[in-house]
């Protein structure tokens, strides 16, 4: 008996992976980025740098989370500012 392909069944290159025959494509360099001097702020940019090797799905999750964390900084207790800048 043929089996007939289940059309519900995503093909290899629908489903993450490269079609046969094809090579997987290249990891992206991160994006660079210059550190601030403020930690909670720099692991959001970190964090926000590794961006370009996550599936297009989670960029909106990403940038939501980088966004809450920079406002939670934003809120914190005043510090003064890396390199002699006045505090926020």
């Amino acid at each position: 008996m043929d089996q007939v392909p289940d059309a519900t069944s995503p093909e290899p290159h629908e489903a993450g992976g490269a079609p046969s025959g094809e090579p997987a494509p290249e990891p992206r360099a991160p994006i660079d980025y210059e550190p601030t001097g403020v930690e909670s702020v720099d692991r959001v940019l970190a964090d926000v740098a590794t961006i370009a090797d996550r599936p297009v799905g989670e960029h909106v999750e990403v940038f939501e989370r980088a966004h809450e964390q920079l406002r939670r900084a934003l809120d914190a207790q005043p510090h003064p500012a890396p390199h002699g800048g006045q505090g926020a």
